[in-house]
C-alpha cells in the first residue's frame, strides 16, 4: 500500500516576503511605512462599541435562538438596500470571520458530493483559496484572467468543470481590484453545476461604478460571502456571514454547527450593530478613497504608474521591468513602504507589487515629503 505523504503547513505567504523590505524600509529617518496588510488601523464605530458592554454574553453559549431571527432580518435588510438583492431571513450562516469559512469550506462541500475534487478559483488571488483546497485534499486548478483582471470562465477545462465542487470568484477583488463579470460567472456556474462562492468583503468600497453582488441574479447554485473586517474595522472580532443557495447554505450550516464553529455572542451583537449602521461605513469609503488617490499621486511623483482599481483599498502596481522585488526594493530604499510582491497571489503576478491603503494621516504626510525630497 502506497504510503501517503503527511501535509506540512507552508509558511504564512505574505510575511514570509517581507522580512528584507522591512530592515530597508526602517532604515529610513522615521522609520518604515507598512502597507503590506490590509490590517484595519481606524476607529472602532461608537456604535459598535456600545454593542460591546453587555458582559453576560460572554456567559453562555452562542445564541441560536432569537438572535438569529434577528441577525437573519438585519442581513436580509442591508443586503436589500446596499445591493439590490433579496436574500429570505433564512437562508444565511454565520462564520468567525471569512477567512475560516474560505479555508473550511471545500471539506464541507467534499462530504456534499464525495464524487468531485477540484476547488476553482482566481489565477491571482488571496492565497487561502487554494489552501482551502489542500486542507481538504482537493485539487487546487487556477482559472485564468483577463488583462482587466476579470476571471475568465470560459478558460476553464471542461474535464475541471466536471471535477468542480465549487468556484471562488473575489469581487472586488484582492489583490488586482477587479470587478468581475458576474452575470457570466453564475450562467457559467449553472450550466455545468458548479457552485458559485463569491467572496465580497470589499462590495463596499466599489470604485467603478455601483456595488455588484453575485446574488443580483438570483440565489440558486450561489453564495456571497461578507465580512465586517474592512467595512467595519473590526478585523479583531471575528464575525462574517454568507448567503445564498438555501440548500447550500443550510448544508454548510448544519455541519459547521457540529464542528463548533460558533460566533461569539459578543461578535453576533456587534454584528447586528454594524449591519444596521451605513454612516461608519460610507466615512471608512472616503478615507480609503482619499489615501487610495493620495498614494497614487506619491507614486506619480516617482515616475510608477498607478491607477485606482474597480474596488477594494488596494493599488497593484506594475514594474516597467516586470521585475516585483525590484520595484519592491526601490519603494523601500526611497520611501521606507514595506510592499507585497505579486507573485505571493500567484504566478501571473509576478512584475507587480501590492500596496494596501492602510496608512494614517501623518504616514502619508511623511511619504509625501520623502517623495518630494527624490
Amino acid at each position: 500500500m502506497a504510503v501517503q505523504e503527511s501535509f506540512i503547513p507552508p509558511p504564512m505567504p505574505v510575511l514570509s516576503r517581507i522580512g528584507e523590505l522591512r530592515e530597508r524600509a526602517a532604515s529610513l529617518p522615521g522609520g518604515a511605512v507598512d502597507l503590506s496588510v490590509g490590517n484595519p488601523i481606524d476607529p472602532v464605530p461608537e456604535i459598535i462599541i456600545q454593542s460591546l458592554k453587555d458582559h453576560d454574553l460572554a456567559r453562555p453559549y452562542p445564541d441560536f435562538g432569537g438572535r438569529q431571527v434577528i441577525m437573519g432580518e438585519v442581513i436580509s435588510e442591508w443586503s436589500e438596500k446596499q445591493l439590490n438583492t433579496t436574500i429570505d431571513p433564512s437562508d444565511y450562516g454565520i462564520c468567525i470571520g471569512t477567512k475560516e469559512f474560505i479555508a473550511g469550506t471545500p471539506k464541507i462541500l467534499s462530504l456534499r458530493d464525495p464524487l468531485r475534487d477540484t476547488v476553482l478559483y482566481p489565477e491571482i488571488a488571496y492565497p487561502s483559496y487554494a489552501m482551502g483546497a489542500d486542507l481538504a485534499g482537493c485539487r487546487a486548478v487556477p482559472v485564468s484572467m483577463g488583462d482587466d483582471w476579470k476571471i475568465d470562465v470560459s478558460s476553464i477545462d471542461p474535464e475541471d468543470a466536471k471535477r468542480a465542487l465549487m468556484l471562488w470568484i473575489n469581487t472586488p477583488g484582492n489583490p488586482a481590484g477587479g470587478l468581475d463579470d458576474l452575470e457570466t460567472v453564475v450562467n457559467w456556474g449553472r450550466k455545468h453545476g458548479v457552485p458559485i462562492f463569491s467572496d465580497e468583503c470589499y462590495v463596499e468600497f466599489t470604485w467603478d461604478g455601483p456595488a455588484q453582488s453575485v446574488l443580483q441574479y438570483g440565489n440558486e447554485g450561489v453564495v456571497a460571502v461578507h465580512s465586517l473586517s474592512k467595512r467595519s474595522n473590526l478585523a479583531g472580532l471575528r464575525f462574517g456571514f454568507y448567503a445564498g443557495d438555501p440548500e447550500i447554505v443550510s448544508y454548510c450550516r448544519e455541519i459547521r454547527r457540529h464542528q463548533g464553529l460558533m460566533v461569539s455572542g459578543h461578535a453576533q451583537v456587534a454584528g447586528i450593530a454594524a449591519l444596521r449602521d451605513q454612516k461608519h461605513v460610507e466615512i471608512q469609503r472616503e478615507r480609503y478613497k482619499k489615501r487610495l488617490e493620495r498614494l497614487i499621486g506619491i507614486l506619480d511623483h516617482m515616475g510608477i504608474e498607478a491607477s485606482m482599481p474597480g474596488g477594494s483599498f488596494y493599488l497593484w502596481v506594475p514594474s516597467a521591468e516586470r521585475n516585483s522585488s525590484e520595484l519592491a526594493f526601490l519603494l523601500a530604499d526611497k520611501l521606507g513602504v514595506i510592499s507585497v510582491p505579486g507573485e505571493t497571489y500567484g504566478p501571473r503576478g509576478v512584475g507587480y507589487v501590492r500596496l494596501a491603503a492602510i496608512v494614517s494621516e501623518e504616514n502619508l504626510s511623511l511619504l509625501e515629503k520623502r517623495v518630494e525630497g527624490l
